[in-house]
C-alpha cells in the first residue's frame, strides 16, 4: 500500500518528474488514463494512511507516491472558451439556507482562537490569493477536466456558471474545517452521498485532483510552492477518499436519487410557492435538513431546498420555493410546475438539526423562504413534547412577503414556549421595523440560546455576527450556508458576511 510520504520538497520533486517525463506523455497528447497502483485513505493527521480494501482515489506511480500525479498537460488560457456560460446562479440569490455548493454543510467556528495547522495556513493562503480570480480559476479547472476527460462533460449542466460557484464553495468549506475532523468528515460524507446522483465513480477522482492542482498553480503563483502543493495533495486525498467511502456506504441503503411526484402546488405570493411531493420510496431525513432537486425541464441542473416540516406519517415532503431572476429551477418550480409533474430528489443533507439532549433555548432567524427549515425545527420541538424556549425571528422586505406568518402565529397560540417576531425592512405595519440581524441584537443578549439561521447569504453573514455579539458562542450557531466565511490566511477572523 502506498502512502503520501517524504518532505514537501521531495513530494513536489517527484511530481515534477512525473507529468510528461516518467509517463512519456508528449505535450500535445491528451486523454491519458492515470496510473492506478496504490490506495490512500483517511484519517487525516498530516499524513495519509493506507486504505483497507475499498477502491480509492489513487495518486501513485512508477517512482513512488505522487509520481504520475500529473498525467495531464496544462492548457493555454484560450481554451477557456470551451466552457459555456449562461444562467446567473440562482443559488447565489440565497434560496432557503443553501448556497451554491451541492449537498454541503459546514459550521464555521469563527471565534475558537485555535491556531491553524501548517496545512490549513498553506491552503488558506492559496484560497485568499485565488479568491479575486475565482471565476477564471474554476473555468480553467473545468476546461482541463473536460479536455482530458470529455466523458465527464455529460454529468454537468449545459451552462456552468453555478457549477463554478460550487467547486470554489466546496474548497472553501474544506479549508475552513481542515483542523476540525468531525465537521470536515460530516461535510465530505454529505458531499460524497450527494454526488451519487451524478453517476460519479471512484476512478474519476484522480483526474479531478490533477485539474485542481494545475488550476491552483496557475492562479495562485505567489503562494504556490512545494510545501503548499504537498498540503493540497494531502487534503484532496482525504477529501476524495472520504467522499468515495461515503458513496459506497450509502449505496447499500439508499438509491442515488428518488423520483417524486408533485401532489400539491400552492402559490403564496407572486414569486413564492409551496411545493409538496410524494417520493417513490421512503425518504428518511431530519428536521432542518435539505435536499437537492432536479426538474424535468432542466436536466442535470440541481438546486437545494430545505424541508418545510418534520418527517410526516404520509411520507410527503414540502418545500418553499422563491422564484429569482434568471433562476431556471426556481422559476420552473414556481411558475411552471403542476401536480403530476415528477421531480428528482438527491439524498438529504445538512446539519442544521436539533440537539435534543440540550435544554438550552433556540434563537431562530429565518429570512424569506429561509423560514421553511425554521418551521420544521419548531415542529420537531413540539413533537418531542419539549418545553424549550424558542424565539423565531421571521424577516422580510415588506409585509406581504411574510407569506407563512399565519401558520407560525397558529403554532405560537398552541405552544406557550414559542415566541414569533416578524421583522419587516420597508414600510412595516407588522411586528418590528428594520433589518433582521439588528432586531435580534436589539432584543439580546442570548447567552443561554443556541442559534439557527436560514436565509439569503447577506442575512447569514450579518446574522452570525449579531448572534456572536449577543453572547452565543460560534460553535453553538448552526446554518447551512457555505459561502465565503474565509478566515484570514493566518488565523481566525470575525465573520465578514
Amino acid at each position: 500500500m502506498a502512502t503520501i510520504s517524504g518532505t514537501s520538497s521531495e513530494v513536489a520533486g517527484r511530481r515534477k518528474i512525473s507529468m510528461r517525463d516518467s509517463l512519456g506523455i508528449p505535450a500535445e497528447s491528451g486523454r491519458t488514463a492515470l496510473p492506478r497502483t496504490g490506495l490512500v485513505s483517511r484519517p487525516y493527521n498530516g499524513k495519509v494512511s493506507p486504505a483497507s480494501g475499498r477502491q480509492a482515489a489513487q495518486f501513485t506511480g512508477s517512482e513512488g507516491p505522487l509520481t504520475g500525479f500529473r498525467s495531464i498537460a496544462p492548457l493555454p488560457v484560450s481554451v477557456l472558451t470551451r466552457c459555456p456560460t449562461g444562467e446567473l446562479s440562482e443559488a447565489r440569490q440565497g434560496m432557503t439556507a443553501i448556497s451554491a455548493d451541492e449537498g454541503a454543510t459546514v459550521q464555521h467556528d469563527l471565534g475558537s482562537g485555535v491556531q491553524p495547522s501548517h496545512d490549513a495556513k498553506a491552503i488558506r493562503r492559496t484560497l485568499a490569493e485565488i479568491s479575486p480570480v475565482a471565476d477564471e480559476a474554476t473555468s480553467y479547472f473545468y476546461a482541463l477536466l473536460f479536455t482530458y476527460g470529455p466523458h465527464l462533460r455529460d454529468m454537468f449542466p449545459a451552462a456552468m456558471d453555478a457549477q463554478r460557484d460550487r467547486i470554489f464553495a466546496a474548497l472553501l468549506s474544506a479549508a475552513e474545517t481542515i483542523d476540525e475532523p468531525e465537521k470536515l468528515d460530516r461535510y465530505l460524507r454529505d458531499l460524497g452521498r450527494g454526488h451519487r446522483k451524478y453517476g460519479v465513480r471512484a476512478d474519476q477522482y484522480p483526474l479531478v485532483g490533477e485539474a485542481l492542482m494545475y488550476a491552483l498553480e496557475r492562479y495562485a503563483p505567489r503562494s504556490w510552492g512545494p510545501e503548499t502543493e504537498a498540503a493540497w495533495v494531502r487534503v484532496y486525498t482525504l477529501m476524495s477518499q472520504t467522499m468515495i467511502d461515503a458513496a459506497a456506504d450509502d449505496e447499500s441503503v439508499a438509491p442515488p436519487w428518488w423520483d417524486a411526484e408533485i401532489v400539491s402546488h400552492e402559490r403564496r405570493t407572486h414569486d413564492v410557492a409551496v411545493v409538496t411531493v410524494r417520493p417513490d420510496q421512503p425518504y428518511p431525513y431530519r428536521a432542518g435538513q435539505y435536499a437537492s432537486l432536479e426538474t424535468p425541464w432542466w436536466p442535470r441542473v440541481w438546486r437545494s431546498y430545505s424541508f418545510a416540516s418534520t418527517p410526516r406519517s404520509d411520507g410527503l415532503l414540502s418545500f418553499h420555493v422563491k422564484s429569482v431572476p434568471a433562476g431556471w429551477v426556481s422559476r420552473s418550480l414556481v411558475h411552471r410546475a403542476r401536480p403530476g409533474d415528477v421531480l428528482r430528489l438527491g439524498a438529504p443533507a445538512g446539519s442544521m438539526t436539533l440537539d435534543h439532549a440540550s435544554d438550552r433555548g433556540l434563537l431562530c432567524m429565518g429570512g424569506s423562504t429561509g423560514i421553511a427549515p425554521i418551521k420544521a425545527l419548531v415542529e420537531d420541538v413540539a413533537e418531542r413534547g419539549q418545553r424549550r424556549q424558542v424565539e423565531v425571528f421571521f424577516g422580510a422586505n415588506r409585509d406581504n412577503e411574510l407569506y407563512d406568518l399565519q401558520s407560525f402565529l397558529d403554532l405560537e397560540r398552541r405552544h406557550p414556549w414559542l415566541a414569533v417576531r416578524p421583522v419587516v425592512a420597508e414600510r412595516s405595519t407588522l411586528g418590528m421595523a428594520g433589518q433582521l440581524p439588528e432586531a435580534v441584537r436589539q432584543l439580546g443578549p442570548w447567552r443561554e440560546f443556541d442559534g439557527y439561521l436560514s436565509g439569503p447569504p447577506q442575512m447569514i453573514r450579518k446574522g452570525v455576527d449579531a448572534l456572536v455579539s449577543s453572547g452565543i458562542p460560534a460553535d453553538r450557531i448552526r446554518h447551512d450556508f457555505v459561502g465565503s466565511l474565509v478566515r484570514d490566511a493566518e488565523g481566525p477572523a470575525s465573520p465578514a458576511r
